[in-house]
Order: C-alpha cells, then structure tokens, then sequence
C-alpha cells in the first residue's frame, strides 16, 4: 500500500525539525522523540536512526550529562554545520512550501492538455 502524502511530508521534514528543536536548546533523544510526537505525530522509533546518521553527519554533536534518576543522558547540540544545514534546509522549505501554496491556492482554471477535452 502506497504511503500517504502526510507521512512522506513528515519523512522529508523530520531532519529539519530536530534540527530546528536543537538551535533552540541541546536535547537529549527522548525529549526530542516526545517534541516531536506531541507536534507532528512522528514515532519514537524513528528518531534514534536519525540522530546516528546526523552524529556521523557532523551535524550534531554529543556529551553526556548526568541523572539524579538513572543512567547518564546523551545529549546532542547542533555543531557549526548543523547550523549551517538549518539555515539552508529552513531557506529550502519556505522557498518549497511558498511554491506549493501558491499552487495549491490558485484559483485559476485549469487548461487542459494538448488532445485532452475540455
């Protein structure tokens, strides 16, 4: 069964938020994964591949703080190309939701294709 386009949304976005979370404060991957199920939906499950692949990017960095409660968290801080992915990936998606929304809001009718009734 093909996915829904509100789950491939959610896919494509999903680095752009954490990183955007990040840039606010340093987090730790549960807190993130609760952010971002709370706002959008996302899974748990989800998060933990993601923030692998952005430490092995060179996009996030970690450091562990300790608990009162538990084990020691890892936590993870946008390093200086994390920054600088958000600010072109947040560029990309205003300038791509701008583009969508225009489209989506036009009114305008539609002209058929060459050889197609109108």
């Amino acid at each position: 069964m093909p996915e829904t386009i509100e789950i491939q949304l959610k896919k494509g976005v999903l680095g752009l938020c954490v990183l955007a979370l990040l840039a606010r404060a340093d987090s730790y991957a549960y807190e993130i994964a609760s952010r971002l199920s709370d706002a959008i939906d996302m899974g748990e499950g989800t998060i933990y591949p993601l923030m692998r692949r952005m430490q092995t990017d060179g996009l996030v960095e970690t450091y562990l703080v300790e608990s009162s409660s538990g084990p020691s968290r890892k936590y993870y801080r946008l390093s200086p190309a994390g920054r600088d992915a958000l600010a072109a990936q947040s560029a990309e998606w205003t300038h791509f939701t701008r583009a969508v929304d225009a489209i989506v809001a036009d009114d305008s009718p539609v002209t058929p294709a060459p050889g197609e009734a109108a």
